[in-house]
């Protein structure tokens, strides 16, 4: 276990169930092959979309993002706290329970993911990570860790919005999921961008886990099969970690106090507190600020 590298305790044989109402296999088969069809039309349209202005980039990026979940058969809500953006970078995490997770955060925040190197080795999926700008990095090796908190801070700086998951590992959505590991908001920090804590829940979560060793195609064929699934994507308030927000006047490690503001909003507890103190600054709001204000279905 690393930094980047944590061990979730989720299996297939446990997490990945679905005790609730079932499609026959006919339908659940077309839903399979408009779910794949949706995504090969994105990696096929990737390179010419990437020529176009950010405006209009981001905005077919998010209708394909929108799209691929309700071909698969799931029903999306999202609420997004209101927010001015801004022109600079930001760091978008959330809490991770499936591969639906990522065309979730990307039909509301498009953005460059950072995924493990070995994604880019998957086939079609792979190729679609590459196209769409991700951020690789080596897990499995620690001294790697500071050149990649480098080049996610560069993006930052850049004005790039990345989206991490910091538990590191898919949870199956029982409890509170996992510590965010604090690596990727010292980037955030070194950068002086604010961080945009989402939180994704479903209502079947033992349909769409997608945890330890379950093959993809198990995962696929679970959620198609699977009527009635629905995810929430709850889009917080922005955490500021520039200015000094979370360097505390000791000089220790303000993104363990980061990561744990993070996840305090998007497990729903308070840590404005425990905030204030570590970093000298008045830094969270508490989880009632973080209740979003407008809704909209996908």
């Amino acid at each position: 276990m690393s930094a980047w590298l944590p061990v979730a305790p989720c299996t297939p044989q446990v997490c990945a169930r679905h005790t609730g109402a079932v499609r026959s296999p006919l339908p659940a088969l077309l839903r399979l092959l408009a779910g794949c069809a949706w995504t090969l039309l994105g990696v096929a349209c990737a390179p010419p979309v990437r020529l176009l202005p950010a405006p209009a980039r981001g905005w077919l990026v998010r209708r394909w993002a929108r799209g691929v979940p309700r071909a698969f058969g799931v029903r999306v809500t999202v609420r997004v706290h209101p927010y001015d953006p801004g022109s600079g970078g930001e760091l978008v995490v959330a809490n991770h329970i499936s591969w639906l997770d990522i065309p979730l955060v990307a039909s509301v925040l498009p953005g460059r993911m950072l995924a493990k190197s070995e994604v880019g080795r998957w086939p079609l999926l792979g190729r679609l990570a590459g196209l769409g700008s991700t951020l690789f990095i080596d897990r499995d090796r620690l001294r790697a860790l500071p050149g990649a908190v480098d080049t996610v801070a560069a993006a930052l700086r850049a004005g790039s919005r990345v989206v991490a998951f910091p538990e590191g590992s898919t949870w199956c959505g029982r409890g509170s999921g996992g510590v965010f590991r604090p690596a990727v908001f010292q980037a955030a920090i070194d950068a002086g961008v604010s961080v945009r804590p989402v939180r994704i829940t479903y209502g079947t979560a033992g349909a769409v886990a997608f945890v330890g060793d379950d093959p993809l195609a198990a995962s696929l064929w679970r959620v198609v099969r699977a009527a009635g699934l629905t995810a929430e994507v709850d889009v917080l308030a922005p955490i500021p970690a520039g200015a000094r927000a979370f360097v505390p006047a000791s000089g220790g490690p303000g993104r363990r106090t980061l990561a744990r503001a993070a996840r305090a909003a998007v497990v729903g507890t308070d840590l404005t507190a425990t905030a204030r103190a570590a970093a000298d600054q008045t830094a969270v709001a508490s989880d009632s600020a973080n209740r979003p204000a407008a809704s909209v279905h996908h």
